[in-house]
């Protein structure tokens, strides 16, 4: 069996249950981002790893400092995912021994950029050649309250739906210019309880099941009302993929109170309300057009 008859679930499905933990770790691989203990403190280490590869997530036609802001702020999502505090990151970069320096500099220009939007300190990483494409990894460390942490398991039947944003177009250079919903996760923790959250990176028709089955609950959703990006088909708004906006659930009884104040916190940034979890013996009981699907 090869990657692509397997998929990207069922991989990490396999490999996870594998590998090494130790006392300190309370969340490891298949959530958007590990936790572990910090000695005597009442913080929590968040840690997560992510990279984008040229052919896969940019094209030379791209701007280079938009890859190098791709590059970093595609972790700093899955932070905003846990609610998290992003504090220091780690930069590598495979790239063949022909890569232009004047384009790496660009690279290194988005990534700045980015960085310093959030606070984040660049500390180091690796370099290495390559004679296949260019890959940047970026891995982020920082920290989260114990009593703010958000992960996609908490998703209880009877909770509501919410997304950030607009959803679909990602193929027409949203992907490059996304903005890391930071801010938004760090104000609905403060002032919500939030059951279950994470970025929808792979698109809703992949992401929501994925944090129902988390829940191991179901949902439903009301197609008519996913917010679209101006000129996206409800289909693109599910299957496009690459948003970075949030998907969380919250109780019904805080859903319109979250609504009211969203609107004078946020007034340029809508939060809409798709749905629902749901009883399921299944976990997952409506089917949604796909998301973007690893390997394929």
């Amino acid at each position: 069996m090869n990657l692509r008859e397997l998929g990207e679930d069922r991989l990490l499905a396999k490999i996870a249950p594998g590998l090494p933990l130790n006392r300190s770790v309370i969340a490891g691989a298949g959530d958007d981002c590990a936790l572990a203990r910090f000695p005597g403190s009442d913080q929590l280490l968040v840690l997560k790893t992510d990279c984008v590869v040229e052919g896969v997530h940019f094209t030379r036609a791209a701007a280079a400092s938009d890859v190098g802001w791709k590059a970093m702020a595609r972790p700093l999502s899955d932070f905003a995912a846990a609610s998290a505090v992003p504090k220091f990151a780690l930069v590598t970069i495979i790239a063949p021994a022909v890569t232009q320096v004047a384009w790496l500099a660009g690279i290194y220009r988005g990534l700045t950029k980015a960085a310093r939007c959030f606070d984040v300190a660049i500390v180091g990483g690796e370099t290495s050649a390559t004679r296949g494409p260019v890959c940047i990894s970026v891995s982020v460390a920082g920290s989260v309250e114990r009593e703010r942490r958000v992960s996609r398991r908490g998703g209880k039947a009877g909770d509501e739906l919410f997304v950030t944003g607009r959803l679909g177009g990602s193929r027409r250079g949203k992907h490059l210019r996304f903005v890391p919903r930071i801010a938004e996760a760090r104000w609905l923790t403060k002032h919500f309880r939030v059951a279950a959250m994470m970025d929808l990176s792979d698109g809703l028709g992949a992401d929501l099941p994925r944090l129902a089955q988390a829940s191991r609950i179901g949902f439903e959703v009301d197609d008519s009302t996913i917010p679209r990006t101006r000129g996206c088909t409800v289909e693109q708004a599910i299957s496009d993929g690459e948003d970075y906006e949030l998907l969380f659930a919250i109780a019904p009884s805080e859903s319109s109170e979250l609504e009211a104040e969203w609107r004078r916190q946020f007034p340029k940034l809508p939060v809409t309300r798709i749905g629902r979890l749901v009883k399921s013996s299944g976990g997952v009981r409506q089917k949604l057009r796909t998301g973007y699907v690893h390997f394929e």
